[in-house]
């Protein structure tokens, strides 16, 4: 028993609920605030990852005729309303120390609703885990999930 009135799962639960709050109702204004002078990943031309530099060249969203900001705006707003909530999920991986992965595993393909996964894996792993490391972990789980579907 601690000496406070509530435990560490309590502490999780109410920050996934906050979590959860900060993005049920984003700020529409606030999205597109938040794009100006902030590069569109797809059109930069120069960055330097080695040295963490900021980007060289690119277009940034606010650079966008206002027609096309607009239609971005609208639809950033959308992937963030329909967004799922994994506040639970990134509350519990960062008191865990874990960080989140690019790695997936996707399962269960319907070709007939647009080529959508049924179930996707997503992959959180201990900062020490070299790259290697990670992906070697992947590639196994992923051959031990196919050989008993």
């Amino acid at each position: 028993m601690t000496d406070r009135p509530y435990t560490d799962d309590d502490l999780r639960a109410e920050a996934a609920r906050q979590h959860a709050l900060s993005v049920e109702d984003p700020d529409f204004m606030g999205i597109g605030e938040r794009m100006e002078y902030t590069f569109i990943d797809s059109t930069v031309v120069d960055p330097d990852p080695a040295t963490g530099t900021e980007p060289i060249t690119g277009t940034t969203w606010d650079k966008l005729p206002r027609e096309d900001f607009d239609a971005a705006q609208r639809s950033i707003d959308d992937l963030l309303t329909k967004a799922a909530d994994l506040s639970e999920w990134a509350i519990n991986l960062g008191a865990d120390g874990l960080e989140p992965d690019g790695h997936t595993i996707q399962l269960g393909i319907d070709l007939g609703d647009g080529d959508r996964p049924q179930v996707r894996m997503h992959f959180a792993f201990h900062p020490d885990m070299t790259a290697d490391q990670r992906a070697g972990f992947v590639m196994d789980l992923t051959k031990v999930v196919q050989r008993n579907l």
